[in-house]
Parts: structure tokens; sequence; C-alpha cells
């Protein structure tokens, strides 16, 4: 029941809801379904990307915020008065906290729901994040007690482990309902299979999820391909792990990111080769996880699916 508990929590005064899930789980569209049930009840609506944050917005906490109060001002269809209000000795935190309560609050009569995606790429600039993230954990604060921050509604969406040091009371990912994207379920994928007009036997559902797992991504790209006459589930599963198949590209965007890690790199090659699931270091493990390419049987790791590990047994 995770749609309901979200719809249920955004109309509650200043909710936070964050997201976490590994890439491609469909954490941004429920992003989009719960702001989407935002405006259903009156709201005004908000979503914002920080993977379209400019390099150099992200050096520097007063460009970053000025960026994000830019942009949060746009999407609500509202000028930008930076001039007016970014004027002063005050720091660049109570700036961008004025720019929200005297500007933005004041311009929108009901609440606003702000959906903040890929929030992930702030944990990569640490003299930003802290102060950002404990920004946005103080006015979730400051709506317990005034009026004109309940009417801030907050939903964060990541898929990296939180590995930044934040203060335990300064930050937002210990507060607020807390949902992690599962995958789907057999029963998920039967109704999806349904929904492509495709009649197939429970032996076909199973090579089908032990080849994919109950990946959202990957399911919904053979039940599109399959659907389409493209392809037949036989010739998927021969080639889905090869340069041929339709995850060509997905599969060597990971290569390349486990690339950039000797750390990364050993692990996977431990646990692809491995018949069973194997303890690895933590950091290592969730950071697979983070990437959606294992899932943990206890403290022990295993591929998410056999697409992952006869692709990356074949190349590492």
């Amino acid at each position: 029941p995770i749609e309901p508990d979200c719809y249920e929590t955004i109309v509650q005064p200043a909710a936070l809801i964050r997201v976490k899930a590994p890439r491609q789980m469909g954490k941004s569209s429920l992003m989009s379904r719960i702001l989407h049930q935002a405006t259903q009840s009156g709201y005004q609506m908000a979503a914002l990307n920080f993977q379209s944050a400019d390099a150099e917005f992200l050096t520097n906490l007063d460009l970053f915020l000025q960026w994000f109060c830019a942009s949060i001002a746009e999407e609500l269809d509202l000028e930008d008065q930076l001039e007016k209000y970014w004027k002063g000795p005050l720091g660049s935190k109570n700036k961008c906290t004025k720019y929200f309560q005297r500007y933005l609050f004041s311009e929108i009569p009901t609440p606003i729901a702000l959906g903040l995606d890929e929030v992930d790429q702030i944990f990569q600039h640490p003299a930003i994040a802290t102060d950002f993230f404990g920004l946005l954990r103080a006015w979730h604060e400051r709506g317990k007690n005034e009026a004109v921050w309940q009417k801030l509604r907050l939903v964060i969406v990541h898929s990296k482990e939180v590995y930044i040091p934040l203060n335990i009371n300064q930050s937002p990912f210990n507060v607020g309902l807390p949902i992690e994207l599962p995958e789907l379920t057999q029963s998920q994928v039967q109704e999806l299979i349904k929904r492509h007009q495709l009649n197939w036997t429970n032996s076909q559902v199973r090579q089908l999820m032990v080849m994919l797992g109950g990946h959202p991504y990957l399911v919904r790209v053979a039940l599109y391909q399959i659907a389409r006459g493209r392809i037949t589930l036989e010739q998927l599963l021969a080639i889905a792990p090869t340069e041929e198949g339709p995850y060509s590209d997905h599969l060597r965007r990971h290569l390349l990111n486990l690339e950039e890690d000797a750390n990364l790199m050993t692990s996977v090659k431990e646990v692809v080769a491995a018949d069973k699931p194997v303890e690895i270091k933590p950091a290592e493990a969730f950071k697979l996880r983070s990437m959606g390419l294992v899932k943990f049987q206890g403290n022990a790791v295993m591929p998410l699916c056999d697409l992952y590990r006869e692709y990356f047994r074949d190349r590492l």
C-alpha cells in the first residue's frame, strides 16, 4: 500500500516523504503521482530535478540556493524576485528562507507540494550538502509549530545511501515517511503481462523473472518489445545479456560506472562468480544495491537477476 500511504501523508501539514530505491525502479514516477495527488487536493506543485543544475551552482552555496529559489519560482509560474530578497548581510540560508516565507508563501495561498528528484547529485558536494539538507530539516521542524511553514510539503527522492556526514538533528533523511520501492512481485508482473495483451503460461512468467527479476524498467522493456512483435520471449532470453539485446545501453552504462571504481569491480566479480549469496564489504554492498545490481539475502548479496549475472560474468 505504498501509494495510499504517500497520498495520505502529502495532505498532512509540513509533510515530508522520502523515497529511496535503485535507479530506474520507478522513483520519479511515484513522485509525479504524489505531486499530482496533491494538485487534486487543490495544492500548487513544483518539481525539481537536481541533475538539471549547472556545475557552477554546485560549488558555491549562495549560487546554489539562488538557483534553487529561482527554479521553484519558475515552476510555480511566479516572477524571479531574487534581486529584491537576496540583499543585505544575512547568510544565504537565511535569504533562501525569507524568499520562501515572504515571497513564495505569500503569493501562493494554498499548500505547496515540492518534489526534489535526484538529490544524490548533492551528495557529491559536501560543502553544499550539509547546509542544504540542514535547511530542509529546519523548514520541516518549523512546520511543526508555525502555520506558514505547514504549507510546505516535501517529497525527497534519491537512490544512493546517504553517506555524507549529517548531524542527526540536521538531516531530513531520518524524519517523515520513509518509502523504499521493492521489486515487482510475480502477481504484479502477471498483471503487466495481461495489460500488454500477452497470454503466457506460469512457466513463461517464471522464465522472464529469472532473467530480469522484478526490476520495473527491465520488465517493461521486455513486455513492450514482445507485445509489439519485435521479439519473442525465447529470443529475448537468449540475447538479453548480450550486446545484441535490448538492454545493451543499460548494461554498458553500469559497466562504465563499475570500471571507475576498482573496489566495486572486485566485489561484482566475486558476486557474479558465486552460485550462492556472498558477503562483501558493507560499503560496496550498499553501493551495488543503490545501482540496482544486487539484492540482499541477510547480510550477503547476490545478483538481482540472471541478466546481470551473465553479462558481468562474461565481461569481468
